[in-house]
């Protein structure tokens, strides 16, 4: 890992520090991160807090009322899914004719960040948890100026959530859009509903919104405009520690983690990839990069679920007879499969570490700003993961009642040997795993820093969609491109049969954050330095002291 190597164009150079770093998708949030670490406060801690302050600084991607997973190194590994359930009296049959809604109630599950941030500061946090909570507060109280690539998403739901008709939607539009539009760009913003609620789960150490006021009055706004999220729904829920999946990719350990994420898809083409060599801009290296994480997102559409309602055992799809046999469908030309049509989502990814602890975590209200619904008063922006589910017959993620859905959002881990290298992440629904790897091809076979290898431009799988019906073709996968990749890449990918075009809007590609830890040889002895590394497709920050 060459640190003075930069082969991309790039906004942004290495962060390093010794005592502590945070990375994360919005400068405000970074410096709450940083913040907490100042006042002595651990990487927990500063997590935490930048979790807290996304959700008011950068409410397009994530809220209150969405889920959270993340993976805390002290030692070992631990990780946390922190994912909702959908309501008990959720049933296929109750699902209106065409599918389940994008907005509204329907696709709305039970909000499992605020357990997670919870349970993570109940293990790890060094803070009082109210102090944690202060600077998302603050914002949300005081008031914050918009940052441009949020108010660009800001504005692109101005036609998804002003339309919006209902009782249940009135809030939602009164919060996010005060002057019937999105705030621009330096604008300020405030949410004075949103800082009480934070007063609020500070004080009650995250319990009003399960089991107290908060969650009165989010049952209490369910029932009277057609929900079916309960108190006996919120009442049930608890977040889980669950232990990490792996796989080793040339000389690191990736860890992602179980069902219901989908961080199996990364695992499972990393694994495929083990068998190729791969090189930085040779063609045949991007189309078997291509075919592998269209093999694994067909394996994760179709066992992915609830890990209670699981068909196959996640160990099974990674053992090395499977991965081969997977990997040897991989030849001259692309595969003729398609993948299901799919819904793109929204996320925000955040990393910390300090001198003893190091954190990945992810949190979203899945589409953007979620369901559109906002219980009055609060600021809680309701997820719409409920999308995340199947409605055919036998799937294992078919739609059901008191169910987890496939989840998107996924936080990357690595290490070497059995000690930390770092936590990473790419946001972006589909395109999370396909980030991932990118990111750990990036650094393991390519040499890359780990701001260069966010930077290096990237290619995704769009599934369920291309084709194009004059020329008789039929729907299908298609590989989207970033500039930066050359033309003659496109050119030879377009002949071995992937369909492919360039597309210029960064939000397609993820964006991503990493936190590695570099010995170095220093006198007989070593010395350990923090590297932090912020993706330019967003308008984040990466911190270290």
């Amino acid at each position: 890992m060459d640190l003075t190597y930069y082969p991309y164009p790039s906004r942004r150079h290495v962060v390093m520090g010794r005592r502590g770093a945070v990375a994360t998708s919005q400068p405000l949030a970074a410096l709450a991160g940083m913040e907490m670490l100042l006042k002595g406060g651990n990487a927990v801690d500063a997590a935490i807090a930048m979790a807290a302050t996304l959700t008011v600084v950068e409410p397009t991607s994530n809220g209150i009322g969405g889920d959270l997973f993340a993976m805390v190194w002290d030692g070992r590994l631990h990780g946390l899914n922190a994912s909702g359930k959908s309501p008990l009296s959720l049933t296929p049959e109750r699902i209106p004719e065409g599918g389940m809604p994008e907005r509204g109630w329907f696709p709305v599950t039970v909000p499992g960040a605020v357990s997670g941030w919870r349970a993570l500061h109940e293990r790890f946090g060094r803070l009082p948890f109210p102090e944690v909570l202060s600077p998302a507060i603050r914002y949300a109280e005081e008031g914050f100026p918009v940052g441009p690539e949020t108010a660009r998403a800001w504005r692109r739901a101005e036609g998804i959530y002003l339309p919006l008709r209902g009782l249940e939607f009135r809030a939602f539009q009164e919060v996010f859009f005060p002057q019937g539009r999105a705030p621009r760009a330096g604008e300020v913003w405030r949410s004075p509903g949103h800082a009480k609620t934070l007063r609020e789960i500070g004080e009650s150490y995250g319990e009003s919104l399960y089991r107290g006021k908060l969650a009165e009055a989010i049952a209490g706004f369910s029932e009277a405009t057609g929900g079916l999220l309960s108190l006996e729904d919120l009442k049930a829920h608890e977040p889980e520690w669950v232990e990490a999946l792996s796989v080793n990719y040339r000389g690191l350990t990736v860890h992602e983690l179980p069902p219901n994420s989908q961080g199996i898809a990364a695992l499972l083409a990393l694994a495929i990839l083990e068998g190729f060599d791969l090189k930085p801009e040779d063609p045949f290296s991007y189309h078997v990069q291509i075919e592998a994480m269209r093999l694994a997102l067909a394996d994760a559409f179709r066992y992915v679920a609830d890990s209670r309602y699981l068909e196959k055992p996640p160990q099974a799809l990674l053992s090395p007879e499977y991965v081969a046999s997977r990997r040897s469908l991989i030849g001259e030309r692309a595969l003729p499969q398609a993948l299901p049509e799919v819904r793109p989502g929204g996320t925000v990814y955040l990393a910390a570490a300090d001198g003893e602890l190091m954190v990945s975590l992810i949190q979203s209200n899945y589409q953007g700003f979620g369901s559109g619904i906002l219980v009055p008063g609060t600021g809680i922006a309701l997820q719409n993961r409920g999308l995340g589910f199947s409605l055919e017959e036998g799937h294992p993620n078919r739609l059901g009642p008191g169910k987890k859905p496939y989840h998107t959002i996924i936080p990357g881990f690595l290490t070497q040997e059995g000690k930390p290298v770092g936590p990473f992440g790419v946001m972006g629904g589909f395109m999370q795993p396909q980030g991932h790897v990118q990111v750990v091809v990036a650094l393991a076979d390519f040499g890359l820093n780990p701001q260069a290898a966010l930077d290096r431009p990237r290619w995704q799988v769009v599934p369920g969609r291309g084709g194009d019906a004059s020329r008789g073709e039929k729907p299908g996968d298609r590989v989207i491109l970033e500039p930066g990749i050359p033309q003659a890449t496109a050119l030879v990918l377009k002949d071995l049969g992937h369909r492919v075009a360039y597309e210029v809007e960064p939000g397609l590609f993820g964006r991503g954050q990493v936190i590695l830890r570099r010995g170095q040889a220093q006198g007989g002895h070593a010395e350990e330095v923090l590297v932090a590394a912020s993706d330019p497709r967003a308008e984040g920050l990466g911190l270290a002291w």
